[in-house]
């Protein structure tokens, strides 16, 4: 089974897009003075600018960068901050309407497509796909895979649940234990319609009962998820590993890709070399700052230490040459604000077009999508950014949604913020 293409409505007909300076995604130069061919919603040219072919509109993009629409690969859309006490309080349909706040926010700020790692049912990417909302393109894992007591087990030591897990419409915690029960939560989840296995071979940080150093899903149990996907058509395994030991255990079992990987040795970074597993670093998470005036000396000396670790890892990592990702953790990194991640990219050691190739045509590939989306090519879907910043130059401007001028999904305008394309002619 091929990855599935999350849709979106199309906008029909024909639209030429000329004069942008066009950064296809695929590594390559950009091309100044470009023309960009939409079809249905699907690119037909992408190249230097053609003579004028009568009856087909023009939008004049001189002036701005265009650029594929971008994917970022790990999210968590369900999360969004709120007192414990008012999420208890909430009707299911307030929750509902926030999460679609949500995916309007990030598709506004450049993510054309999104894949979410715990938190959101296929119900979403559905409503997606019929324009009951505006949103990312979704790929979803609906929960993530711990033991008892792990990162993906809410519950606290007295037995309680906290609010946001009693939520309605929450996905049921995937917690196993037995192979037994790794097998059942796999088959269940692949039936549900998830796109990737999330498993979590460490513990967390937030989760009630556990600690970073914990033993997780075992290299033992990633290898049994893998075999379980591949007989239903294969899907992505991705692992939560937030040391050297759980990342080492998710390469040998045969995960796609590492989240966080903020204490990789250089044995690990030479397997996930030598078996291109991608690394999704999150970095706008691993560094974001603690409040000074509220946090300890204490918590705030081991936040700077797991800074500098964790940039260290990611920096050899790059270095090596393991690929790369675009994935914020948005929801724990606020939303709306996912092209942060670009210069974070660069800061430990991507050129900036290197990072815009991680945020679009690597992101695809990572899951699976690669043949449609994350780069300006014919025959590919007509997600596409338009900018007044300069990419290669300014990569940290991209981080405030209000540089990305307009965005289109499948060629549909769905932000334009200077009539760029919606009054073309």
């Amino acid at each position: 089974m091929a990855a599935r293409l999350p849709t979106t409505p199309h906008a029909p007909g024909a639209l030429r897009l000329v004069g942008a300076t066009l950064v296809d995604g695929t590594g390559a130069p950009p091309r100044a003075d470009s023309e960009v061919e939409l079809r249905d919603g699907v690119v037909t040219y992408a190249g230097p600018r053609r003579p004028p072919a009568a009856g087909i509109p023009v939008a004049d993009l001189t002036g701005t960068w265009l650029l594929p629409g971008f994917v970022d690969t790990h999210v968590h859309l369900s999360m969004v901050p709120t007192a414990p006490e008012e999420q208890r309080g909430r009707f299911p349909e307030e929750d509902v309407l926030e999460v679609a706040e949500v995916l309007r926010s990030t598709l506004h700020a450049g993510v054309t497509t999104a894949r979410d790692l715990d938190g959101l049912t296929p119900g979403y990417r559905n409503a997606v796909a019929r324009g009951t909302v505006t949103g990312p393109r979704l790929h979803l894992a609906i929960a993530m895979l711990s033991p008892t007591g792990g990162h993906a087990d809410p519950v606290r030591p007295n037995g309680s649940l906290p609010a946001w897990a009693v939520r309605s419409g929450m996905p049921e915690p995937g917690v196993v234990d037995t192979d037994d029960d790794i097998v059942r939560t796999v088959r269940a989840l692949l039936r549900t319609g998830a796109d990737a296995i999330k498993v979590s071979t460490s513990g967390g940080v937030g989760s009630p009962t556990d600690d970073p150093d914990d033993v997780g899903i075992t290299e033992e149990q990633v290898r049994l998820v893998v075999r379980l996907v591949r007989e239903r058509g294969g899907r992505p395994v991705t692992a939560h590993a937030l040391t050297d030991a759980a990342a080492r255990a998710a390469v040998l079992g045969g995960a796609s890709s590492i989240e966080h990987g903020y204490a990789l040795s250089d044995e690990t970074i030479a397997l996930m070399v030598e078996r291109g597993t991608v690394l999704v670093p999150t970095l706008s998470t691993l560094l974001r700052e603690l409040d000074p005036a509220t946090a300890s000396e204490e918590r705030l000396r081991h936040r700077a230490a797991l800074h500098e670790r964790g940039l260290d890892s990611v920096r050899r990592a790059v270095a090596a040459g393991v690929p790369v990702a675009l994935g914020t953790d948005a929801g724990v990194h606020p939303h709306g604000r996912n092209l942060a991640e670009l210069a974070r990219l660069v800061q430990v050691g991507l050129s900036p077009l290197a990072a815009v190739t991680a945020g679009t045509l690597q992101g695809a590939r990572l899951l699976g999508l690669e043949a449609r989306l994350g780069s300006v090519e014919p025959g590919k879907e007509g997600d596409l950014v338009i900018t007044r910043v300069d990419p290669l130059t300014d990569v940290g401007a991209l981080a405030d949604a209000a540089s990305v001028r307009a965005v289109l999904q499948s060629g549909r305008v769905v932000k334009d913020l200077d009539g760029l394309v919606t009054t073309a002619s």
